[in-house]
C-alpha cells in the first residue's frame, strides 16, 4: 500500500531491504524527493514517514536520514522552478 507521502513506496521498500547501506537509502531518498509533487509539504512528508516506518526501525539507516531531513530540510528546486528561472533571464 502506497501513501500520498510515499507515492511510489520507495520509502517502505527501503525499509524491508536487509543490510541496506547508507549510500543507497541517500539514492532511494532522493529519488523520492524528486517524485514528490511540487505542492507537497516535504516536512510533512518527512515526519509522517517517520512515524510510520522509523519508530519501528529507530536503527535503520533510513531512519537517520529521515531525521536529518527534518533538521536540514534541502530546499525544493523543481523542473518547472528552474525553467520559470531561464525564462526571465
Amino acid at each position: 500500500m502506497h501513501s500520498s507521502h510515499d507515492p511510489k513506496g520507495l520509502i517502505r521498500e527501503s525499509y524491508r531491504i536487509e543490510g541496506i547501506s547508507d549510500a543507497e537509502c541517500r539514492s532511494i531518498l532522493i529519488d523520492w524527493a524528486l517524485s514528490l509533487p511540487e505542492e507537497a509539504d516535504q516536512r510533512e512528508a518527512l515526519g509522517a514517514l517517520l512515524d510510520l516506518h522509523g519508530i519501528a526501525k529507530p536503527d535503520h539507516p533510513m531512519t537517520y536520514l529521515l531525521k536529518a531531513g527534518l533538521e536540514n530540510p534541502a530546499p525544493r528546486r523543481g523542473r518547472r522552478r528552474r525553467e520559470r528561472q531561464s525564462d526571465a533571464g
